[in-house]
């Protein structure tokens, strides 16, 4: 079975401070981010609300549409987000079941 990347999309609250990573082991990665465990930017401004993901078999790939997204104009993360999420739901609990 091949390795799965995921670049994800974190929010303070809906429409609120916005992050954009990437990581091998989406849950425990997220799980670390409301932990305050990740130092930096999530930290101080309370960013732990997953509000999007995408799942990607190539690292190089994931790599480069975190970069990507990160590029992107803010309005653009907020369309993504909500064509997908519309309600900015923690998806987070869907995660761990």
């Amino acid at each position: 079975m091949k390795d799965s990347y995921f670049v994800y999309i974190l929010a303070s609250k809906p429409k609120g401070v916005l992050y954009t990573g990437f990581t091998s082991d989406l849950a425990s990665r997220i799980d670390a981010h409301k932990k305050g465990l990740v130092e930096g930017f999530t930290k101080k401004y309370h960013v732990h609300r997953l509000v999007y993901f995408e799942i990607l078999e190539d690292r190089e790939e994931a790599l480069r549409r975190e970069k990507l997204i990160k590029k992107w104009k803010r309005n653009w993360k907020i369309e993504l987000i909500e064509k997908n999420n519309p309600n900015w739901q923690d998806l987070y609990p869907g995660l761990l079941q």
